[in-house]
């Protein structure tokens, strides 16, 4: 599946292009998202699959020193022309974080950053546990490294089929990968309880393969209820699991 961008990029993602689109419109909830990922980085940042830069545009904009990364070649054209010319904005990268060359292609940039953060990338890819530990050669020691995943296998469901997710994690599972890799954890909470509801609505009773944009838009005037309630939920439940911690 293609479709064109209002820049004029084509791409290919399919439903990940489609997922991207409906959210980058929801102001509110990227903001959200943003805060609380944005309080666990520190100097110069790397976002590991930045798609069409959602969360990192809000980088920017608050002017902190970031770089970006995609794999797809498509969205890396798509930063440089979002970003080009601010001032913060350091880089993109064309970067597959499980790339079977990924020492070769990319120890330039071993030990280059102060923080890498990855929001939904590595339910992407098989071997995840290589995609930590590839993240982990980026960053300086004493570096901070913020990965957000999908929670609870009970969810899994067609939106997970649809957009290649090869499983959700549970909090204790993403803090094992951290710890196994030496990894001293300083964060790991839920996030999005209230996400959780309209997923297993969505994906699991209605059979959706998209998320519905109006479903989104109504979501996102709600977002500030929802982040009353992920005060009293994030320790147990939400739709997103966030794990943050700094490399030995």
């Amino acid at each position: 599946m293609k479709k064109k961008l209002e820049c004029g990029i084509v791409y290919t993602d399919g439903v990940g292009g489609d997922t991207l689109d409906v959210i980058s419109e929801a102001d509110k909830f990227n903001e959200w998202m943003y805060n609380t990922v944005e309080k666990h980085t520190l100097g110069e940042i790397l976002e590991i699959g930045s798609g069409i830069g959602n969360i990192s545009n809000l980088f920017v904009i608050n002017k902190r020193l970031i770089s970006v990364s995609d794999k797809r070649g498509e969205y890396c054209e798509i930063l440089r022309k979002k970003f080009a010319g601010r001032n913060n904005f350091k880089n993109v990268y064309q970067i597959d974080i499980v790339d079977p060359d990924f020492d070769e292609k990319h120890s330039n940039l071993f030990g280059k950053f102060d923080s890498v953060f990855a929001l939904n990338i590595i339910e992407h890819v098989e071997k995840d546990d290589l995609a930590i530990k590839n993240c982990l050669k980026l960053l300086s020691v004493g570096g901070q490294l913020l990965i957000l995943v999908p929670a609870f296998m009970r969810l899994y469901n067609s939106f997970d089929v649809e957009l290649g997710h090869y499983r959700r994690y549970d909090k204790k599972q993403l803090e094992k990968m951290f710890l196994g890799n030496k990894i001293a954890i300083s964060n790991s909470r839920y996030f999005n309880f209230a996400g959780t509801l309209g997923w297993w609505l969505s994906g699991n009773i209605l059979k959706k393969k998209n998320i519905p944009a109006d479903q989104m838009k109504l979501y996102n005037k709600l977002v500030w209820i929802f982040k009353i309630l992920d005060f009293f939920t994030n320790r147990f439940i939400g739709l997103s699991v966030i794990v943050s911690g700094k490399k030995l």
